[in-house]
């Protein structure tokens, strides 16, 4: 299986730290915060690896090269200007090929292990939920008790930034900056949207403030 990281946002929620260093690259737990992702997705056996780029985008290809430093190949997908989660999944998809591929969202830090992900089967989406966080207490979506995923019901969780996609869940759509939200609900009014409730590790981090504290939290299990 392939994976998708999706690293070509502004990173305006981080500034100023994303002035001058592109949000992928920012350190954490001495590490830049993509590189979780990369080694990650290395011990579960995943080793190819496209991201997406666009906000200084030769910053984080200078950073990473190929990606053999980690142990995988890594394809690049530069964008002129963002093109949203869709948009830049869909314009990955020659890189990614026809089978399901793991998606990731460049700016969550997650313990979860990918390779403990199930099959797709045939479902459009499977998707990572978490607690939902102090600073998004009205979650995303609903996790039923056979699995399923929906767009409304009760008790609601947060998604991860976490999923494995089928390429047919973008099925005709064009090409140009769109968001992947409005197809996976689509695909959850049809049925086609499993999910499960990971308890470990995750955090959105989308402010200086909880870089902050990630950084410090992960480097107090080192010590």
């Amino acid at each position: 299986m392939k994976a998708m990281i999706l690293a070509a946002g502004l990173g305006t929620r981080m500034r100023p730290l994303t002035d001058h260093c592109p949000k992928p690259l920012l350190p954490v737990g001495g590490k830049p915060l993509i590189v979780h992702h990369l080694e990650r997705l290395a011990a579960a056996g995943i080793t190819e690896v496209v991201i997406n780029v666009s906000y200084r985008a030769e910053q984080i290809i200078a950073a990473l090269g190929d990606g053999s430093d980690f142990g995988i190949a890594i394809a690049w997908s530069r964008e002129e200007i963002p093109l949203e989660t869709g948009g830049g999944v869909l314009q990955a998809l020659p890189q990614l090929g026809e089978a399901p591929f793991l998606l990731i969202n460049g700016d969550i830090w997650c313990d979860l292990d990918p390779a403990r992900l199930p099959p797709l089967g045939d479902d459009l989406a499977h998707l990572v939920l978490v607690d939902n966080p102090d600073h998004h207490p009205a979650g995303d979506f609903h996790l039923d008790d056979g699995g399923r995923v929906h767009a409304e019901g009760e008790p609601r969780l947060t998604f991860a930034g976490i999923s494995l996609i089928a390429p047919a869940l973008l099925a005709g759509q064009a090409a140009g900056a769109f968001a992947l939200a409005p197809l996976l609900r689509r695909a959850m009014t049809a049925g086609l949207v499993g999910g499960h409730h990971h308890r470990g590790g995750w955090v959105d981090v989308g402010t200086p403030a909880r870089l902050d504290a990630l950084d410090r939290r992960l480097r107090t299990e080192r010590s």
